[in-house]
Protein backbone atom coordinates (compact mmCIF):
# COMPACT_ATOMS: atom_id res chain seq x y z
CA UNK A 1 0.00 0.00 0.00
CA UNK A 2 2.41 2.75 -1.48
CA UNK A 3 -0.30 5.25 -0.08
CA UNK A 4 -1.97 5.79 3.29
CA UNK A 5 -5.30 6.15 3.04
CA UNK A 6 -5.12 7.43 6.64
CA UNK A 7 -4.02 11.37 7.12
CA UNK A 8 -3.27 12.50 10.60
CA UNK A 9 -2.93 15.74 12.06
CA UNK A 10 -1.72 16.93 15.00
CA UNK A 11 -1.43 20.60 17.07
CA UNK A 12 0.85 20.77 19.70
CA UNK A 13 0.51 22.99 22.62
CA UNK A 14 2.00 23.87 25.70
CA UNK A 15 0.54 23.36 28.98
CA UNK A 16 1.95 25.91 31.13
CA UNK A 17 0.09 25.36 34.37
CA UNK A 18 1.09 22.04 34.70
CA UNK A 19 4.34 22.70 33.95
CA UNK A 20 7.54 23.55 36.39
CA UNK A 21 10.53 24.79 34.58
CA UNK A 22 12.46 24.76 37.56
CA UNK A 23 11.94 21.42 38.19
CA UNK A 24 12.30 20.38 34.83
CA UNK A 25 8.68 19.17 34.05
CA UNK A 26 7.44 20.44 30.97
CA UNK A 27 3.71 19.75 30.04
CA UNK A 28 2.56 19.39 26.26
CA UNK A 29 -0.92 18.55 24.96
CA UNK A 30 -1.50 17.41 21.74
CA UNK A 31 -4.99 16.92 19.50
CA UNK A 32 -4.77 14.54 17.12
CA UNK A 33 -7.21 13.70 14.30
CA UNK A 34 -7.40 10.98 12.38
CA UNK A 35 -8.93 10.90 8.81
CA UNK A 36 -10.15 7.85 6.68
CA UNK A 37 -9.72 9.00 3.47
CA UNK A 38 -9.49 5.23 1.85
CA UNK A 39 -12.72 3.34 0.22
CA UNK A 40 -12.63 0.78 3.28
CA UNK A 41 -14.00 0.57 7.13
CA UNK A 42 -10.19 0.66 8.86
CA UNK A 43 -9.56 0.28 12.91
CA UNK A 44 -7.29 2.15 15.01
CA UNK A 45 -5.79 -1.14 16.89
CA UNK A 46 -2.76 0.34 18.25
CA UNK A 47 -0.23 3.37 18.66
CA UNK A 48 3.59 3.83 18.83
CA UNK A 49 5.38 7.19 19.71
CA UNK A 50 9.11 7.95 19.75
CA UNK A 51 9.45 11.31 22.08
CA UNK A 52 13.00 13.37 22.17
CA UNK A 53 13.38 16.20 23.89
CA UNK A 54 16.27 18.82 23.59
CA UNK A 55 18.33 17.26 27.23
CA UNK A 56 18.86 13.95 24.83
CA UNK A 57 15.65 11.97 27.19
CA UNK A 58 13.84 9.58 24.92
CA UNK A 59 10.75 7.70 25.55
CA UNK A 60 9.02 4.80 23.34
CA UNK A 61 5.07 4.77 23.86
CA UNK A 62 3.79 1.92 22.66
CA UNK A 63 -0.09 0.70 23.53
CA UNK A 64 -3.39 -0.45 22.54
CA UNK A 65 -5.67 2.25 21.20
CA UNK A 66 -5.87 5.52 21.63
CA UNK A 67 -7.26 7.21 24.94
CA UNK A 68 -8.85 3.50 26.02
CA UNK A 69 -10.42 3.12 22.41
CA UNK A 70 -9.78 1.67 19.65
CA UNK A 71 -12.19 3.68 16.95
CA UNK A 72 -13.37 2.02 14.01
CA UNK A 73 -13.42 4.87 10.56
CA UNK A 74 -15.71 4.34 7.96
CA UNK A 75 -14.54 5.90 4.55
CA UNK A 76 -14.68 10.04 5.14
CA UNK A 77 -14.86 9.88 9.24
CA UNK A 78 -12.82 11.32 11.60
CA UNK A 79 -11.77 10.46 15.19
CA UNK A 80 -10.19 13.29 17.27
CA UNK A 81 -8.50 13.09 20.44
CA UNK A 82 -6.10 15.02 23.12
CA UNK A 83 -3.32 13.29 25.18
CA UNK A 84 -0.30 14.60 26.56
CA UNK A 85 3.34 14.35 27.40
CA UNK A 86 5.98 15.63 29.99
CA UNK A 87 9.47 16.67 28.60
CA UNK A 88 12.43 17.33 31.03
CA UNK A 89 13.71 20.07 28.63
CA UNK A 90 11.57 22.75 26.85
CA UNK A 91 11.69 21.63 23.64
CA UNK A 92 11.84 18.43 21.95
CA UNK A 93 9.89 16.16 18.78
CA UNK A 94 7.22 13.53 18.93
CA UNK A 95 6.66 11.17 15.86
CA UNK A 96 5.45 7.54 15.28
CA UNK A 97 2.86 5.79 13.99
CA UNK A 98 -0.39 3.91 14.33
CA UNK A 99 -1.12 0.13 13.38
CA UNK A 100 -4.83 -0.53 11.58
CA UNK A 101 -6.70 -2.91 10.01
CA UNK A 102 -9.31 -2.96 7.49
CA UNK A 103 -12.40 -4.33 7.71
CA UNK A 104 -11.60 -7.39 5.46
CA UNK A 105 -8.33 -7.92 7.74
CA UNK A 106 -5.86 -6.05 5.96
CA UNK A 107 -2.98 -4.74 8.43
CA UNK A 108 -1.09 -1.75 7.62
CA UNK A 109 1.32 1.26 9.66
CA UNK A 110 -0.01 4.55 9.57
CA UNK A 111 3.16 6.93 9.99
CA UNK A 112 2.63 9.84 12.50
CA UNK A 113 4.59 12.79 10.95
CA UNK A 114 7.77 13.94 13.24
CA UNK A 115 5.90 17.58 14.61
CA UNK A 116 8.13 20.04 17.36
CA UNK A 117 7.15 20.62 21.12
CA UNK A 118 8.06 24.17 22.14
CA UNK A 119 7.30 25.69 25.29
CA UNK A 120 6.45 29.41 25.20
CA UNK A 121 8.76 30.66 27.99
CA UNK A 122 8.15 34.16 28.71
CA UNK A 123 4.82 34.43 27.54
CA UNK A 124 5.51 35.14 23.92
CA UNK A 125 3.33 32.36 22.82
CA UNK A 126 4.77 29.73 20.15
CA UNK A 127 2.30 28.56 17.98
CA UNK A 128 2.59 26.56 14.78
CA UNK A 129 -0.61 26.04 14.19
CA UNK A 130 -2.72 28.07 11.64
CA UNK A 131 -6.25 28.77 12.11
Amino acid sequence: MPHSPIRVQVEPRYLADQSSPKDKIYTFAYTVTVTNEGETSAQLIARHWLINDASGHAQEVKGLGVIGQQPLLAPGESFRYTSGCRLQAPSGTMHGSYFMVTEDGERFDVPIPMFVLEADIGGAPVSRVLH
